[in-house]
Parts: C-alpha cells; structure tokens; sequence
C-alpha cells in the first residue's frame, strides 16, 4: 500500500496553529539544514556550525509545538519514517522465496 505524502500531510497539519508553526519552522530548518550541508563539504565555518545546529533545533522544537497542540504528535515524520520502515522490513521478510533454481550457463 503506497502512502500518499500529500494526503498524509493534510491530515496531519489541520490545526490553523500548527500550520502558522510549520511555515515558520520549514524556512528555519531548511536553512539550518543548506548551513551544515555547507559546512561539511566546503569546510568553511561562516556562518558558523553552531547557529545551524541551533536553527535546526529551533525549527523542530516548532514543530513539536504544532503537533502537541493539534494532539496528533506520533505523526512526527521521524516516527512515520520508522513506522514505513519497519512495516517494509516486515513484508519483506514475510514474503514468500522463490523455489525456482538458479539457471547458470555451462559452457
């Protein structure tokens, strides 16, 4: 069963709060995010590491915020994420194997 972003997404975000949160924090945790990337591969510390970490933070403690307000925080994407994961790794390993044989050349 394929999850549908756009639908999870509007299900999860209702609350005109928690909306007014993620606006704000999406811009701050994208930055956050573009700062450390930037960081790690050029080397360069300006502007420095720590107000990309702090931003990041920032951004998801927004976040946090907009979910325990509309009372639905176990739709945080980390835990949707685990969630998705665990249920691939589980239909995964409950799928049956095939009996088919390898068919190697011989020549």
């Amino acid at each position: 069963m394929p999850i549908s972003l756009t639908k999870a997404i509007k299900s999860t975000h209702r609350h005109p709060i928690n909306r007014i949160l993620h606006g704000v924090g999406a811009p701050i945790y994208i930055t956050g995010i573009a700062l450390i990337v930037n960081n790690l591969v050029s080397g360069i510390r300006f502007p420095d590491l720590d107000y990309a970490i702090v931003m990041c933070c920032t951004a998801i403690a927004l976040f946090l915020i907009g979910h325990r307000t509309e009372g639905n925080l176990r739709a945080m994407t980390l835990i949707l994420l685990y969630k998705y994961i665990a249920r691939s790794i589980k239909t995964m390993a409950s799928a049956p194997l095939s009996n088919k044989p390898n068919k190697s050349r011989s020549n």
